[in-house]
């Protein structure tokens, strides 16, 4: 395989063979590997933590970045959602008569008042 398709990979940092040097990349692999791993990896105890910065509302996840979808309701609004639904409180936000709880339930409509959740 040509020199070409070899290169150096994010985990070469932290490598304890890495070597530090434009010219040589490190002790086993000279001029790098040819795919997006090494099998000869071991990781340098002396080496700085790498740094996973995290934009506003994303997150890492297997280090790849995820970005937090668009939020629907303000944390106002959710903790009042909370405090009134019937999925949550087993009552109706209107009168206050008791909503069964089932597992399987979509929507949660009062038959005492006619209250109707139109959430969805």
């Amino acid at each position: 395989m040509g020199l070409s398709s070899r290169r150096k990979i994010p985990e070469c940092d932290r490598c304890i063979f890495y070597a530090h040097d434009p010219h040589l990349l490190c002790t086993v692999h000279p001029e790098g590997v040819s795919s997006d791993a090494c099998s000869d990896f071991e990781h340098d105890p002396t080496a700085e933590a790498e740094e996973l910065w995290e934009p506003e509302g994303a997150s890492y996840y297997n280090g790849e970045l995820i970005f937090a979808p668009e939020q629907r309701w303000t944390l106002l609004e959710k903790l009042a959602l909370l405090d009134s639904h019937p999925i949550f409180t087993g009552r109706c936000p209107n009168c206050e008569a008791g909503i069964a709880l089932e597992n399987s339930r979509v929507h949660w409509d009062c038959g005492h008042c006619g209250w109707k959740d139109d959430s969805l």
